[in-house]
């Protein structure tokens, strides 16, 4: 109950907030004390939700249906506090605890600027909407509520159903908090545009506006970037990034972000493109509660591994509202302040930083746009994109921005001199050509690929060049610098990790070392844990240095088969192992075979699946007038394939029958069969197969079957992203540190 009566007491204040903020944006003053309780007030109703929740968790009171449904007394702490936020409702709760602190600081930062009044109402109309989700979906419902009939009132379970075991990680702990703080942060330049256009303020707000740009930019792209790691190196994706979805429609956001961070750096120095920052300001923010209706409204749940599943009707409706509202209010301004922006607009000469600004900035756009037009394809058809779409599209997009990156720090502001530009661009454009024949000489001519390589390498030598520039200079300058450099260095590890990456399918016999990439690699066994995850012990060895690999397979009641790939790091490559299966061994010291029912078995290079009884000979007159049953093997020798049907026949008693096969190199005899018996429920067969020399054909060991991947500079795209990420930080200090002065 203290739960639910903190988001009412939350919702009321922000309402109240609200109105008492508009009240002295048109003269009453005296309303400005009311409006800022009003703010604490719905922030300490959020926290104290929050505490409740996170009390029910961590104290296991499983009468709370959304802590029984994600949480279980065998989680760690750690993982036990990552339940907050790893269903629905937990995490709309958490996005919304994420706007109210960021509330208290837009509250400080806008009372210095005498912007209080216009900002704040639009802001905690956002958060009032989340709170508003959270009386729909709320966090707060029993188990007697949520599962009527299921549960007698008063019992309360002993343990809960526990978290996804493949969202039992470490990086479940932070990746999506980060990013949960970048999809509140969006809403605060957008607060700041609204408030501009509402005051008429064309210019000035782009400078209190920045550092929040800078701020959203960096925690949605560390969110994004948490998640592609976490993909990487525990999900078993084989990569990073998969274009699933949801994965892009939180992309989309940060892509139209990094497109308004340029051209307000554009308006800022040249008074320039006042409309564009005023709609993609309203884009980022709009695109991020697009990207919400998606995710939580289900309407991806056949499309994307990250979907929620369907809300239900009041919760699908809001989140419509919710995206709506945003689209009218944003662009409903936009349209009335249009003529006003109209008259403001400049031409701009191309041979000038502004221009390679701006045109960078639509380059984003239409990336944005591709990634839009594939991600929402599943709400109006059947079709999906696939993920080859989105990389052809986007060779093209990646090489004008290296290259706009590298031409738009060699031209200068709003003059046009074409002997500067060749002056600065000769000695890195050649420097470029040569890296590029160099490593094209190394590894393919490919014409797409090398224009790649060349666009990055000018990007990162002309930041390079000022960046040393820059370092004899003022050293707070160089955030900018930083971030370029880290985006080239990532776009070359992604083109080269994805175009040289290696695959291949290994069968690792127990015991057996066995060749793969040049690393000599033996299975050595396996260990159970719990009921449902079974680990892998590989030993991985190179040029004399030994190193054990952990892969891991998961067994889920909902998702199926979940697998956790391990792999050896280096500074040039990854060597990477995800387990697809293990076919077990079957044979006893006689060299009789068992056989699950469904099940394959290694025979000699053949492969050997029990598929069926053939019970067509059941209840009907066979040899003589008995009755016959056969085990309907399907056995398959690289592309060979054949069935063969050992039988046995009912008179008096049992006799069982061999039946030839080419395949295995002689008859395969039926020694006993079992309907849903053998003491586990499962039905099964008994084999043992004779070659023509009349001895037992040999049977594999144990076999884990692995996806092995060489993965060539992959820490580049680690390396690239840790430097766009220190890029945005520095930017960040030198703003907080120029606005303290």
């Amino acid at each position: 109950m203290l739960g639910i009566f903190a988001i009412y007491l939350s919702l009321f204040a922000g309402l109240m907030s609200i109105l008492a903020y508009i009240k002295v944006v048109y003269g009453d003053t005296k309303r400005l004390p009311i409006a800022r309780i009003g703010l604490y007030v719905s922030a300490l109703g959020i926290f104290l939700a929050s505490v409740v929740l996170m009390a029910d968790i961590l104290r296991h009171n499983f009468e709370s249906a959304y802590v029984w449904s994600y949480s279980s007394r065998d989680l760690s702490t750690a993982l036990l506090v990552s339940t907050f936020w790893a269903g629905q409702e937990g995490s709309f709760l958490f996005w919304t605890l994420c706007s109210a602190l960021l509330s208290l600081f837009l509250l400080s930062y806008t009372q210095k600027r005498n912007l209080e009044a216009h900002v704040l109402p639009i802001f905690l109309a956002v958060q009032t909407f989340l709170v508003i989700l959270l009386i729909a979906k709320s966090p707060f419902r029993s188990i007697y509520e949520q599962f009527p009939g299921e549960i007698a009132p008063g019992q309360i379970p002993h343990d809960g159903r526990g978290l996804n075991p493949l969202l039992q990680n470490f990086w479940m702990v932070i990746h999506p908090p980060v990013l949960f703080i970048g999809f509140a942060a969006t809403a605060i330049p957008f607060s700041f545009a609204i408030a501009a256009m509402w005051r008429k303020d064309f210019h000035s707000w782009l400078t209190n506006t920045f550092p929040w740009v800078l701020f959203s930019g960096l925690t949605l792209g560390a969110g994004l970037m948490l998640g592609a790691y976490w993909a990487y190196g525990v999900l078993g994706w084989g990569g990073y990034w998969g274009w699933d979805p949801v994965e892009n429609s939180s992309l989309v956001p940060w892509i139209v972000s990094m497109a308004l961070l340029h051209t307000m750096l554009a308006q800022l120095r040249t008074g320039n493109l006042v409309r564009t920052n005023f709609l993609f300001a309203i884009l980022s923010f709009v695109l991020v509660i697009y990207s919400t209706f998606l995710t939580r409204s289900g309407v991806l749940g056949e499309s994307s591994v990250h979907s929620f599943t369907d809300p239900g009707t009041i919760v699908y409706g809001l989140l419509l509202i919710f995206l709506l509202g945003s689209i009218v209010l944003g662009f409903g301004f936009f349209l009335v302040r249009y003529k006003d922006m109209k008259a403001l607009a400049k031409p701009m000469h191309w041979l000038t930083r502004e221009f390679a600004l701006s045109l960078g900035s639509f380059v984003l756009i239409a990336s944005a746009i591709i990634i839009f037009f594939g991600t929402s394809l599943p709400l109006v058809s059947s079709t999906q994109v696939d993920p080859s779409f989105y990389n052809k599209m986007h060779m093209p997009i990646a090489i004008i921005i290296t290259l706009l990156i590298g031409y738009s720090l060699l031209v200068r502001w709003e003059q046009e001199d074409g002997m500067f530009l060749k002056e600065k661009s000769w000695k890195t454009l050649l420097a470029s050509l040569i890296a590029t024949v160099l490593i094209g000489f190394f590894s393919t001519w490919d014409i797409m690929y090398l224009l790649f390589i060349f666009g990055a390498l000018f990007a990162l030598f002309v930041n390079l060049e000022i960046t040393y520039l820059t370092i004899r200079g003022d050293i707070r300058m160089l955030g900018g610098k930083i971030t370029h450099m880290g985006l080239a260095v990532f776009l070359i590890g992604v083109i080269v990790s994805g175009l040289f990456d290696q695959k291949k399918t290994a069968m690792l016999e127990l015991g057996t070392p066995q060749e793969i990439f040049d690393y000599t690699v033996t299975y050595s066994g396996k260990n159970i844990v719990g009921n449902n995850k079974t680990a892998f012990t590989v030993n991985v060895v190179k040029d004399g240095t030994s190193k054990i690999l952990m892969p891991v397979m998961i067994e889920t009641e909902n998702s199926g088969t979940m697998r956790n790939p391990d792999m050896e790091s280096f500074l040039t490559h990854d060597f990477y192992i995800s387990p697809s299966g293990v076919e077990e061994q079957h044979v006893d010291a006689n060299g009789i075979i068992t056989i699950p029912k469904g099940e394959s078995v290694k025979i000699g290079a053949a492969s050997v699946k029990f598929s069926a009884f053939d019970m067509g000979s059941h209840n009907k007159q066979g040899e003589n007038g008995k009755m016959k049953v056969g085990a309907v093997l399907e056995v398959t020798s690289g592309t060979e394939k054949e069935t063969v049907t050992p039988y046995v026949l009912y008179d008096d008693g049992q006799k069982y029958f061999a039946a030839d096969s080419k395949l295995l190199g002689g008859p395969v005899q039926l020694i006993a069969m079992s309907i849903g018996g053998m003491g586990d429920g499962r039905s099964m067969i008994q084999i043992s197969v004779q070659n023509n020399n009349a001895t037992t054909a040999p049977v594999s060991k144990e076999t884990l079957v692995v996806e092995a991947s060489l993965k060539p500079f992959i820490s580049l795209v680690w390396v690239g992203t840790l430097l766009v990420l220190t890029g945005f930080v520095i930017s960040i200090l030198r703003r907080k540190r120029a606005d303290a002065l």
